[in-house]
């Protein structure tokens, strides 16, 4: 059993900061890529960012230069620090990550439970 929990979300104004974090805990051998993705009321679920596990990113064009990935492979933790918001970032946050729970067995997809993050005056 593998669980992916997530916290920081929140209230924030317009050109706030947020930093959001997600630790995995369970029955983990290792863990691949890690992700942010985020999902706006009336709106797909969004891809914003990844991380490998060499560190090595990626990022949507909408958030490149104002969000920032990271993970600490010892803690298995991902965060995303979140800087000059603006309401249109508002919606629930949802990190992601490919685990496999043994050696030479294939990763599972799995997803935390969200965290709202409002961006308002």
């Amino acid at each position: 059993q593998v669980q992916l929990v997530e916290s920081g979300g929140g209230l924030v104004q317009p050109g706030g900061s947020l930093r959001l974090s997600c630790a995995a805990s369970g029955n983990i051998f290792s863990i691949y890529l890690m992700a942010w993705h985020r999902q706006a009321p009336g709106k797909q679920r969004e891809l914003l960012a990844s991380i490998s596990y060499g560190g090595n990113t990626n990022y949507a064009d909408s958030v490149k230069g104002r969000f920032t990935i990271s993970r600490d492979n010892a803690k298995n933790t991902v965060s995303l620090q979140m800087n000059s918001l603006k309401p249109e970032d508002t919606a629930v946050y949802y990190c992601n990550a490919q685990i496999s729970s043994a050696w030479g067995t294939p990763s599972d997809d799995y997803w935390g439970q969200g965290t709202q993050v409002t961006v308002s005056s």
